[in-house]
């Protein structure tokens, strides 16, 4: 036989069912979390998500490197590879969002010349007291 028979024989039936309804709870629950988050919280989740994908790519690099055999060690490529891009398209994101709300540089010279010209005061007319 193979390799992975006596890992099939380790794990019962029961038990990749239960690892299953696991994965697929937990694949509902976190729709539903996500999809009643207010838009005006997504930068700070995106934030606050970019820290957990860092930890997620720390486990994954510390499984790989106690990796035995090319089956584990391929998963292990993978997992690094996925938990990268979830950091890596985590910041993008963040970042592109965060420009949103930065001023265009014309805009700013704009504001500037406007709040000067509201600091001089309306011009004063007349030159004496009526």
């Amino acid at each position: 036989m193979s390799a992975v028979a006596p890992v099939l024989a380790q794990v019962s039936g029961t038990g990749i069912v239960e690892y299953l309804t696991v994965f697929v709870l937990a694949a509902f629950v976190g729709i539903e979390v996500v999809s009643k988050v207010p838009s005006i919280l997504h930068t700070p989740l995106m934030s606050g998500s970019n820290a957990i994908h860092g930890i997620v790519l720390v486990g994954a690099l510390t499984i790989m490197g106690e990796a035995h055999g090319t089956a584990q060690l391929i998963l292990g490529f993978l997992a690094v590879f996925l938990a990268t891009l979830n950091v890596v398209g985590g910041f993008v994101v963040t970042d592109r969002m965060l420009e949103m709300f930065k001023a265009k540089p014309g805009e700013r010279a704009a504001k500037a010349q406007a709040s000067k010209a509201d600091d001089a005061g309306p011009p004063q007319s007349g030159g004496g007291a009526a």
